[in-house]
C-alpha cells in the first residue's frame, strides 16, 4: 500500500467520476501533491458512478449545464470511454410536443445537432417501440453512453504518471480541521494530513463531510428506481451493450435504454422517496453497494405499465422478466443545480457535489481552474454553492424543495415556474397591506414579492393593455404588469423592494476594501450613490450594485435579492485578515420601498419637511430624511428610468411608511406595482442589464456597454483584463431588439429568454469567440408599444436597422437590432429621472 502522507497541497474526497475528474485537472494545471480518498475499493467505491446509467443527453434549457455536458463528452471521448448511439425524447401529448420544439431552440442556441422527428422515424430508430403512442421524437444523434469508471481508473493514472496524485482507497475521513475560518487539516483513519484545500466530492456523502468542517453542502440523498427487464432477444442478437438510441419517454416522466440482452428502465415519476446521509449503509452491510438500496415495487408498479405501453412488443413476453431492480441514490439539491465551488462558511473548503454522470469531467475541469485562476471558462454562476440564503441551507428546505423537484426532472417546466413548497419564509413589514391589495407573490431567496396586485386589475381597461392569447406565453405572467407600468409611467408607483441584500462595510479599511472589489472610483463624497460592475479576475461580471458612501469609514452595499448571498460570500472572502474592515449583513433591518413617477416628488414633498427638490437632493446622491417619525436613508436613483427614491427605513417602521406614502400619493394618482414592472418592463425599455442575464462571467463592462468614462489609479479583481477590454475592440455588443409585427403562426407571441437569435436566412449566429446569440432577457416594453428582446450581437450584426430572427417554439419570428449599446429607446436622454 503506497505510504500515506501528511502533508498534501489538496485533499479531494470521493473517488467517484467527479472527483477523479478533479485530481486530473488539478495536475495537468499544475498543481502537485495531490491526494485522493475515498472509504471505498477501487475502481468502484461504492457511489452513484458504480449503478448510474450512464447516459449523456447534450440539451439542456441551462447553457451552463449544456456547456458542462458537452465538455464531458469531449472528454470521454478522448479517454475513449464513450459510446455514441443517439437519443430520442419522445412525446405523447401536445404539451409535450411543444417541449420538444422549446427543446429544439435550445439545441439551436447551444449549437447542439438536433431534428424533431415523425412516429415512423422513431420506430426506424427503435423497431420494437410502439409508434402508436407517440406523437413526436427529438432526436439528437450524440446521445452516448460512458463508462465512467474506466474514464475514472485513467484519469487517476494520468494524475499519478505526472507525479502529482497519491491515491489511498479504503480511508474514512474522520475529521476536517479548521482555523479561523480555514481549512487546515483532514484526519483520516490512515493518519492526518496537513493542507489547505479540500474538495468535497462525494456526492450523497457530501453533507456530511461538509459538517466535519462546520460548513454545508445543501444536498439530500434521493431514490431513483431502474429495473433491468430480459432477456429480450432483439437486444441480445446485436451482441453489443448498446446497439439503439435511448429513449426518453418524457410524458411518464421514464428512460429505457439497452443493456446488452436487457432493456433498462428508469424512473422519475414515483413518490419522492429521501434518505439521511447518515442512513446510508456501510459497505459491509450493503447487499449490493450502499447506494443500491432495497427495491421497492409497488412504487414502479404504474411505471411499469407506462413502459409496457410503448414497448410491449419486447416486454410483454413470458420469457422477459425482471433480472435486476434497484433504489439507486443520487442527489438532490433545492433548485436542481449542482453544488459547485468554495463553501461560504469556511475558505479552502470546495465543494463539487449533486453532479451527473453526463457532467463529472466538465465539472472536474471547472473546479481546478476555478481553485487554480480565480474564475472558471463556464460561468458558473447558476451552480454556485454560494448562491443559498442560510434558510435555504437548512435540511427542512433541502428536503421540502428536493421532494417538491424530483417529479420535475422530466417536467415541463416553465422559465417563471413558480416554487410551491416552504413559502413564506422572508415576508417584508409590507406583507398585510399586499395581501389585501391582491398581490401575486414570486419567491426569490425566500422573500415573498409581489409581482403584480389584483387591485389594479381595472387599470388593464382603462389603459387598454391586451391580454396574451397564448396559455404558455401568459402562464405566470399578467396584464397588470402593463398596466401598473403604464400607470406609473403617467403618475407614480410604489415598488416593495425588501429583497434587497445589504451590507454595511466599517472601518480604517472601508475606503481601500471598497476600491479592491469594484470597478468605480469609491473616494467620492460623503452622500454619494454609485452605481459599480463587480469583477473576476478575468474580468466577467460577479455582479453589479449600489453603494453609499455614508462615512469617511461606513459604506452601504446594495444588491439584488437573488444574487445577495453569492455577494455576501464574495466580499466576505475578500475581507484584510488585520482586522481593518468590519461587514455586517443588515438586510434584515432594512426594508425597501420605492416611490416612482412624474409626481413622485410631490408625494414625497407631502410626507417630509426636507427639501427634495433636484438643487436640494440631486441625482445619484443619498440623505438622511424623516418621513413622520420615521428615519429614512433616501437614494436619489432609478432602475425604471423615472424621477423618484429608494427609501430605506427600519424594519419595524415599515408598515407605517407604506401607510404614509400610499396616502400622500392618493390624490396623485400613485399605485402600488409589482417586480414585474421593476425588473422586466421598465428596466428593459431604459435598456439596464440585469445579473444572470445580460450580465455573467462570460461578458464585461466594455461588452456590456457598462465601461465607465475613466479609470481609477487604484487596483481592483479584474483590473487588467478590464484595461485590455477596454484598449481594444468588443467581440460582441449588447443590444435591444424589437419583436416586429406580423409572425408565421397569425397570432402575437411573446418569446421568453433563452431563444436563439439567427441570420435572416436562419443561420446560427456566433462571435469571434464562439460565444452564440441568444436572448437574454425578453419582456413587453408598453410605453413603446411593442416587445423587446436584449441579446449581445458580434459587431457585423450589431447595427442598429438590421434584421435577424428568433426561434421559438417551433417559429422563426422577424426582429430587428433597435439600439446597439447602452442607450435606452425609452426617453433616451434620461430627462424623466432628473
Amino acid at each position: 500500500m503506497t505510504p500515506f502522507p501528511d502533508r498534501a497541497q489538496v485533499v479531494v474526497i470521493g473517488a467517484g467520476i467527479v472527483g477523479n475528474s478533479v485530481v486530473h485537472h488539478l495536475a495537468r494545471l499544475g498543481w502537485r501533491d495531490i491526494l485522493l480518498v475515498d472509504k471505498g475499493p477501487l475502481p468502484d467505491p461504492g457511489g452513484s458512478t458504480g449503478h448510474a446509467s450512464n447516459f449523456v443527453f447534450p440539451v439542456d434549457h441551462s447553457r451552463e449545464i449544456t456547456q458542462l455536458t458537452a465538455d464531458s463528452s469531449r472528454q470521454y471521448a478522448e479517454l475513449g470511454t464513450l459510446t455514441t448511439c443517439g437519443g430520442i425524447e419522445v412525446a405523447r401529448t401536445p404539451e409535450r410536443v411543444q417541449e420538444l420544439h422549446r427543446r429544439m431552440s435550445s439545441a439551436h442556441a447551444w449549437g447542439i445537432d438536433a431534428e424533431l422527428i415523425t412516429p415512423a422515424e422513431v420506430a426506424e430508430k427503435v423497431p420494437f417501440l410502439d409508434p402508436t403512442v407517440v406523437l413526436r421524437g427529438f432526436w439528437t444523434p450524440s446521445v452516448a453512453v460512458v463508462d465512467p469508471l474506466r474514464a475514472g481508473e485513467l484519469m487517476r493514472e494520468r494524475a499519478t504518471a505526472a507525479g502529482a496524485l497519491t491515491v489511498s482507497a479504503m480511508t474514512e475521513v474522520l475529521a476536517v480541521d479548521t482555523d479561523d475560518g480555514r481549512v487546515t487539516r483532514v484526519r483520516t483513519d490512515r493518519g492526518d494530513v496537513d493542507t489547505e484545500y479540500v474538495v468535497v466530492a462525494c456526492g450523497v456523502w457530501s453533507p456530511r463531510i461538509a459538517a466535519l468542517a462546520g460548513a454545508t453542502i445543501p444536498l439530500t440523498p434521493a431514490v431513483h428506481q431502474m429495473i433491468d427487464v430480459g432477456p429480450i432477444a432483439e437486444l441480445a442478437a446485436t451482441g453489443r451493450e448498446i446497439a439503439f438510441p435511448i429513449v426518453r419517454d418524457m410524458d411518464p416522466l421514464m428512460y429505457e435504454r439497452q443493456s446488452g440482452a436487457d432493456l433498462e428502465i428508469g424512473s422519475y415519476a414515483h413518490r419522492p422517496i429521501l434518505c439521511e446521509p447518515d442512513d446510508i449503509p456501510s459497505l459491509a452491510a450493503a447487499a449490493l453497494s450502499p447506494t443500491q438500496l432495497p427495491f421497492t415495487p409497488d412504487d414502479f408498479d404504474p411505471q411499469m405499465e407506462a413502459a409496457l405501453e410503448l414497448f410491449h412488443p419486447v416486454l410483454d413476453r413470458p420469457d422477459a422478466g425482471i433480472r435486476h431492480a434497484i433504489n439507486g441514490l443520487l442527489s438532490l439539491t433545492p433548485d436542481g443545480h449542482p453544488l459547485l465551488g468554495e463553501t461560504p462558511e469556511v475558505r479552502g473548503l470546495w465543494s463539487a457535489a449533486a453532479v451527473w454522470i453526463k457532467e463529472g469531467p466538465g465539472v472536474g475541469r471547472l473546479i481546478a481552474e476555478w481553485m487554480t485562476e480565480g474564475a472558471p471558462e463556464i460561468d458558473a454562476a447558476a451552480s454556485d454553492i454560494a448562491r443559498f440564503a442560510p434558510h435555504e441551507r437548512t435540511r427542512h428546505h433541502v428536503r421540502a424543495r428536493a421532494c417538491e423537484g424530483f417529479n420535475k426532472t422530466y417536467g415541463i417546466t416553465h422559465p417563471r415556474e413558480q416554487w410551491s413548497s416552504d413559502r413564506g419564509v422572508r415576508r417584508s413589514p409590507f406583507h398585510e397591506r399586499e395581501v389585501a391589495l391582491g398581490a401575486e407573490f414570486f419567491e426569490v431567496a425566500g422573500w415573498e414579492r409581489p409581482q403584480w396586485y389584483a387591485s389594479n386589475a381595472p387599470l388593464v381597461a382603462e389603459l387598454g393593455v391586451p391580454d396574451r392569447p397564448h396559455e404558455w406565453d401568459a402562464r405566470w405572467w399578467s396584464p397588470i404588469i402593463d398596466a401598473e407600468h403604464l400607470a406609473m409611467r403617467r403618475s407614480a408607483a410604489m415598488i416593495d423592494l425588501s429583497a434587497f441584500s445589504q451590507f454595511d462595510v466599517r472601518g480604517p479599511g472601508a475606503l481601500a476594501y471598497v476600491q479592491h472589489l469594484t470597478v468605480a472610483q469609491m473616494d467620492r463624497p460623503v452622500g454619494r450613490v454609485i452605481y459599480t460592475p463587480v469583477l473576476a479576475p478575468d474580468g466577467g461580471f460577479r455582479s453589479d450594485l449600489t453603494v453609499v458612501r455614508l462615512g469617511d469609514r461606513h459604506f452601504r452595499v446594495v444588491t439584488g435579492g437573488s444574487d445577495g448571498a453569492r455577494d455576501l460570500a464574495w466580499f466576505t472572502r475578500h475581507l484584510p485578515r488585520d482586522g481593518s474592515v468590519t461587514l455586517t449583513d443588515v438586510t434584515s433591518a432594512v426594508c425597501t420601498l420605492g416611490l416612482w413617477g412624474p409626481r413622485a416628488r410631490d408625494v414625497l414633498a407631502a410626507i417630509t419637511d426636507e427639501d427634495v427638490s433636484d438643487a436640494a437632493f440631486p441625482f445619484a446622491t443619498a440623505r438622511t430624511i424623516t418621513i413622520g417619525s420615521i428615519p429614512v436613508l433616501a437614494l436619489r436613483l432609478s432602475y425604471v428610468g423615472e424621477l423618484g427614491w429608494e427609501l430605506h427605513a427600519p424594519t419595524e417602521c415599515g408598515l407605517r411608511l407604506w401607510d404614509a406614502v400610499a396616502e400622500a400619493g392618493a390624490p396623485h394618482g400613485l399605485v402600488p406595482a409589482g417586480i414585474g414592472v421593476y425588473g422586466t418592463t421598465a428596466r428593459m425599455e431604459k435598456g439596464y442589464r440585469l445579473v444572470g442575464h445580460e450580465l455573467d462571467a462570460e461578458h464585461g463592462p466594455v461588452e456590456a456597454g457598462l465601461a465607465l468614462p475613466g479609470l481609477k489609479s487604484q487596483d481592483f479583481v479584474g483590473k487588467a483584463a478590464y484595461t485590455k477590454a477596454r484598449e481594444g475592440e468588443p467581440e460582441a455588443t449588447l443590444c435591444t431588439l424589437t419583436l416586429d409585427p406580423g409572425d408565421p403562426a397569425g397570432h402575437p407571441r411573446f418569446p421568453q429568454g433563452g431563444e436563439p437569435v439567427l441570420t435572416p436566412d436562419g443561420a446560427r449566429i456566433t462571435d469571434r469567440r464562439g460565444r452564440p446569440s441568444f436572448v437574454t432577457s425578453a419582456g413587453a416594453g408598453p410605453s413603446l408599444g411593442t416587445y423587446l428582446l436584449m441579446a449581445y450581437l458580434p459587431p457585423w450584426h450589431a447595427v442598429e436597422g438590421t434584421g435577424l430572427l428568433v426561434e421559438y417554439l417551433g417559429e422563426r419570428y422577424p426582429v430587428t437590432v433597435a439600439r446597439a449599446g447602452r442607450t435606452p429607446l425609452f426617453d433616451p436622454d434620461d430627462t424623466r429621472m432628473r
